[in-house]
């Protein structure tokens, strides 16, 4: 049972980083190249404004904010159930590999596919789970000891190498390629939100309204997983089973969000951990939190990444890194 002061507080903080992710999109809405007065916007929400106004804000700024909270999510959770997995706290879906693994399989989709680009939005998050799956697989192995079993320490130090070793397959696929697709893959390395129009928020909510409802449901057992594994086998839990399921979901869910933002990382490790220290371990509670914490930490960091500078700005996996890294090196001295 949750006491009810620690429900009460769960509640405020709810109340909390939903206002934020709130206000973040207003003035995500409003400022920018082609900005929207505050004062027109119940006017341009409401249709109408004129025509730059609807353009700027339909077409250009509120695709983009929906994209950025529900990748920001999607890569929250699953850096939330990997560090659950692997009971360490350094686990990222970027920085172990699997954002590498979802983009070079995207980037060698988008290079050799007989497609036009336009017609394979709705493919890109299955080609990205791809790619991540195998990466993840590639990895789990090598971090695995016949005698000793998993090793947390060995995941973090192979799934840096496989990230870098897959960022660099990505520059040498674009060494001898077409311009526009050159300029498609520095951006996703980048960690730009590319993928920032309606048919890509087509393409990611599915995942995320199979994959969220999926972890919750999981809640409980992965209160049984942070414990120690002969804990978890006297407590009749299935180890095997349980870890493989939910390694597929936060791969499902760390691919589908780069699918059409781009290399972005350390939102997984910000998020559950900031959670964890507001609210406590207890996934029933922090994961709530992690998902609204992701979202706008991503949200935050494109609206920022985007004003900062003019008239481009800085990617949002820029942001994310000058933040992320920092916060990575304090964990690694911490532990």
């Amino acid at each position: 049972m949750i006491h009810p002061s620690v429900l009460r507080k769960f509640k405020i903080y709810l109340t909390v980083f939903s206002a934020l992710i709130i206000i973040t999109a207003l003035l995500g809405m409003a400022l920018g190249y082609s900005s929207v007065p505050f004062a027109r916007l119940p006017s341009v929400i409401a249709g109408e404004g004129t025509f730059k106004e609807n353009f700027v804000f339909f077409q250009v700024r509120l695709p983009r904010i929906i994209i950025t909270v529900l990748a920001g999510m999607a890569l929250a959770l699953s850096g939330a159930i990997l560090q659950s997995l692997s009971r360490n706290d350094l686990a990222d879906p970027g920085i172990i590999g699997i954002n590498a693994g979802a983009g070079a399989a995207v980037a060698v989709f988008f290079l050799f596919a007989p497609l036009e680009p336009g017609s394979f939005i709705y493919l890109l998050p299955v080609v990205a789970f791809l790619g991540a799956l195998a990466t993840a697989v590639a990895i789990y192995l090598f971090s695995f000891d016949r005698r000793a079993g998993f090793q947390p320490i060995r995941l973090i130090l192979v799934g840096v190498g496989f990230s870098m070793a897959l960022s660099g397959l990505m520059i040498i696929l674009i060494s001898s390629a077409e311009r526009e697709k050159v300029n498609f893959i520095s951006q996703w390395l980048a960690g730009d939100i590319w993928g920032a129009d309606w048919p890509f928020i087509l393409a990611l909510l599915p995942w995320l309204l199979l994959l969220i409802p999926f972890t919750f449901y999981k809640a409980n057992r992965m209160n049984i997983l942070n414990l120690s594994e002969p804990v978890s086998i006297e407590l009749g839990l299935p180890l095997g089973r349980e870890r493989f399921s939910m390694l597929m979901a936060a791969v499902a869910l760390a691919a589908s969000a780069v699918s059409v933002t781009g290399g972005i990382s350390f939102i997984g490790l910000m998020a559950p951990h900031l959670a964890k220290t507001l609210i406590g371990p207890r996934t029933q509670l922090y994961m709530p939190l992690t998902l609204l914490l992701g979202g706008w930490l991503l949200l935050a960091a494109d609206t920022i990444g985007r004003n900062v500078l003019e008239p481009d700005g800085l990617p949002a996996g820029v942001m994310t890194a000058l933040i992320g890294a920092p916060y990575f090196i304090y964990l690694l001295t911490k532990k």
